[in-house]
């Protein structure tokens, strides 16, 4: 899948912060990205059941279902999609617990639209 465009990527975001998750989708959609943004683990998990997506970017800290959850969830679905986690300041420890259950990397919140997606590509190339 070497050379992979922007265009060409369908991508969920999951992240309980409303408001950073629609502008953070919103911006990847002008890159050309196809994003679909949810705002629970539940929610992502139906929509990964509806649809097929290249890449997930999951935040680790959510309300309803625990990041590390959900990772299992869509490692034991769909072991293929590759999964990029977010994680608050001070939380790496749970990240790097996330790298164990195949996620492919994890950012730190806030992180710059422009390593964010460096990282998607890179997700999307390896997988």
């Amino acid at each position: 899948m070497k050379g992979v465009h922007s265009d060409d990527i369908r991508l969920l975001l999951v992240d309980d912060e409303v408001g950073f998750a629609e502008v953070i989708a919103k911006r990847l959609r002008k890159r050309g990205m196809v994003v679909q943004a949810v705002f629970t683990g539940t929610d992502a998990v139906r929509a990964i059941r509806k649809q097929d997506f290249d890449v997930a970017i999951l935040d680790l800290k959510m309300e309803d279902m625990d990041g590390i959850e959900v990772l299992k969830i869509f490692k034991r679905a769909y072991p293929e999609m590759a999964v990029i986690m977010l994680t608050g300041h001070g939380s790496e420890t749970a990240a790097k617990e996330g790298l164990e259950y195949g996620a492919f990397d994890y950012l730190t919140k806030p992180c710059d639209l422009e390593d964010l997606v460096e990282k998607i590509n890179q997700a999307v190339q390896a997988s």
